[in-house]
């Protein structure tokens, strides 16, 4: 399983890149294998500003519809609009093309406080 060691995540399986002040924010290999074949995605407006562990959308796939949820709190500035024509790019690519927001962070130090990439593998390995 595909664990970027340079990311942090979520016991709910998103992951967060810090780049400044910003992050962004998706879901990983491992939450796109167990939801199967992506065929909508449903991401916040522009300017919305998030709280962490708040909904900010819906992924839905063959199997289910699951919400997505902040990992930090912090101003929506971007949408990966790709993935209103093309949602499999989160199958295919979770970590560069399937990304969903980018946020400009409330706190720049807040992504420390999630998982790193040796315990999410074990997370996911329980």
């Amino acid at each position: 399983m595909d664990v970027p060691q340079s990311l942090r995540y979520t016991k709910d399986h998103e992951w967060l890149r810090t780049e400044g002040g910003e992050a962004v924010v998706g879901i990983t290999a491992y939450a796109a294998e167990e939801l199967g074949d992506i065929v909508f995605v449903e991401l916040p407006e522009v300017g919305r500003v998030l709280s962490k562990d708040e909904a900010f959308g819906v992924i839905e796939s063959v199997k289910t519809a699951s919400d997505i949820f902040a990992p930090v709190a912090g101003e929506v500035v971007a949408v990966n609009e790709a993935l209103a024509e093309a949602p499999e790019l989160v199958n295919g690519e979770p970590y560069e093309g399937g990304w969903m927001v980018r946020l400009k962070l409330d706190d720049p130090a807040a992504g420390e406080a999630l998982m790193d990439a040796a315990a999410y593998e074990e997370a996911i390995a329980g």
